[in-house]
């Protein structure tokens, strides 16, 4: 859980960063942004930088491909910033430039760059240092009615930033350096093609594999398998891949702490399912390179994001739909030879 309630401004420099591939340049400013005196402007940015982060779960690293996380020039630098090897503003210029180079697919914008010293920053209980990397693209028109003399006025202002809207951010915390660092990120543009620069190619960022993910990764996996790979070897309705997915779903409710084998003897019980499953898993586990741990404890909030996407709804032409949350056995589906239709027939005690 991250917290910015008691986190501070140390320093705030701003630089503009263009698209290499529009032959745009960066402009680098000369000195940190003084925010001594202005009682309102560190509120502000504060609500502007920090607040979008207040329901982002997943924490990441930093690496490298090659394993060498000094090759990844955002560790490298933030690293330096943090043994205090190199001064905070050099170490805003220097992030700037390596966001330039990366900035080369024709439709990335050009925006303000803001990169931020942080101290108190909150995370899974315990405060540290920070550095908050943000950048602005999209710009709005604001009005501004005010009195003046029994009358009132109109102005407008171009080109101006909405504080509710962050379009990318990230919050490197200094904690776990070998690892990686914590690292927390926000994208909000909508394009793939346009979005991945700022997670793979600027920030080079893989999922830390903590409890949240090892449940929301294996909810993920297991939904796969039943709606993609049983049906290869199991003549299943979709009734009956709900039930299972329903039982999964159950099953990550009700308990604390995930085991392997018992989740796969309580949800799946079939050997030969089990089996497929297996592989499936592994198949994941390898092309991510993230690993399940045969034991973890469940993640309540990981289980609730995934909720939504477990659908236990069967769409009969457009006339009915039929909500299965349990007692699959009281469902019955047959085939109607007079009609010429498919029926489901289903058993219940009382009616509300």
């Amino acid at each position: 859980m991250f917290f910015h309630q008691d986190a501070t401004f140390e320093a705030l420099s701003i630089h503009r960063v263009g698209n290499k591939a529009q032959d745009e340049f960066y402009i680098l400013s000369d000195a940190p942004v003084s925010l001594e005196g202005d009682e309102v402007l560190p509120g502000l940015l504060m609500q502007y930088f920090m607040n979008p982060f207040a329901k982002v779960n997943e924490v990441y690293r930093l690496y490298h491909p090659n394993e060498e996380l000094d090759l990844n020039e955002v560790f490298y630098f933030v690293r330096q910033y943090f043994k205090e090897q190199l001064p905070f503003h050099d170490f805003s210029q220097q992030i700037s430039k390596h966001l330039y180079e990366v900035s080369s697919h024709p439709k990335i914008k050009a925006g303000e760059v803001y990169v931020v010293a942080l101290k108190n920053v909150q995370i899974e209980g315990e405060e540290h240092d920070a550095i908050g990397i943000f950048k602005s693209e999209n710009k709005e028109t604001y009005l501004k009615v005010y009195p003046e003399q029994g009358a009132f006025t109109l102005e407008y202002e171009q080109e101006a930033i909405n504080i509710n809207k962050l379009d990318k951010g990230c919050i490197i915390i200094n904690v776990e350096e070998e690892e990686g660092y914590k690292v927390l990120v926000l994208d909000q543009t909508n394009r793939q093609q346009e979005a991945v620069y700022w997670k793979d190619e600027f920030l080079k960022l893989r999922v830390r594999n903590d409890n949240f993910n090892q449940t929301g990764n294996y909810l993920k996996v297991y939904k796969n398998f039943v709606q993609e790979k049983l049906d290869e070897t199991f003549e299943l309705e979709k009734a009956d891949k709900i039930d299972l997915m329903n039982k999964s779903m159950n099953y990550f409710k009700e308990k604390e702490t995930f085991v392997q084998e018992e989740f796969e003897e309580e949800v799946l019980g079939n050997p030969q399912a089990i089996a497929m499953f297996q592989d499936y898993k592994a198949g994941f586990e390898n092309e991510f390179d993230s690993p399940f741990q045969s034991s973890f404890e469940i993640a309540d909030k990981a289980v609730k994001k995934m909720e939504s996407s477990y659908k236990s709804v069967l769409k009969l032409d457009k006339n009915f739909h039929i909500y299965v949350h349990g007692k699959r056995e009281y469902l019955e589906k047959g085939f109607d030879e007079d009609k010429g239709m498919n029926y489901y027939k289903v058993y219940f005690e009382n009616e509300s």
